[in-house]
């Protein structure tokens, strides 16, 4: 039995199943604001170039740590609709495992609904800042796998 895609971690689940409820583009926006609101403030510290998502119209910064095995992000933008996007993968990625979040393909997007109303650059920072989330999950697992 080969599926596409493993299934997604049960946050980002509940996420995916969140926005499908909301039928309305304006909803979906309203929805993606109210994560952006949720978003914890991240601290100047981690707003260095090492942490910031290139490919992004806006700012976006991402920090990682490791916590007992687990990743746990932190993000801010200064756009709000993109700090909702930021939000949106924290609060579905945070708490997992590297490879668990290796696993993650980015196509879920789709079924939020949101991709259609993004515009293509919000888009593709969507698609950066998940990229830049992998690839911190990655530097985690490898540095495991060295020592």
């Amino acid at each position: 039995m080969s599926s596409a895609n493993p299934p997604l971690p049960p946050n980002l689940s509940r996420i995916v199943e969140r926005f499908k409820r909301r039928t309305d583009p304006k909803q979906r926006y309203r929805q993606l604001l109210a994560y952006a609101g949720k978003l914890e403030a991240m601290s100047e510290a981690g707003k260095v170039p090492a942490n910031k998502v290139s490919g992004c119209v806006s700012q976006v910064y991402i920090t990682a740590n490791l916590e007992d095995g687990k990743v746990i992000y932190q993000g801010d933008s200064d756009a709000q609709l993109v700090k909702g996007l930021v939000a949106l993968l924290i609060e579905g990625l945070n708490g997992l495992t590297p490879e668990e979040i290796l696993q993650v393909t980015p196509d879920f997007i789709e079924e939020t609904g949101l991709k259609m109303s993004l515009t293509p650059s919000r888009s593709n920072g969507f698609y950066n800042i998940f990229q830049m989330m992998k690839k911190k999950a990655l530097g985690f697992q490898l540095a495991s796998t060295e020592s």
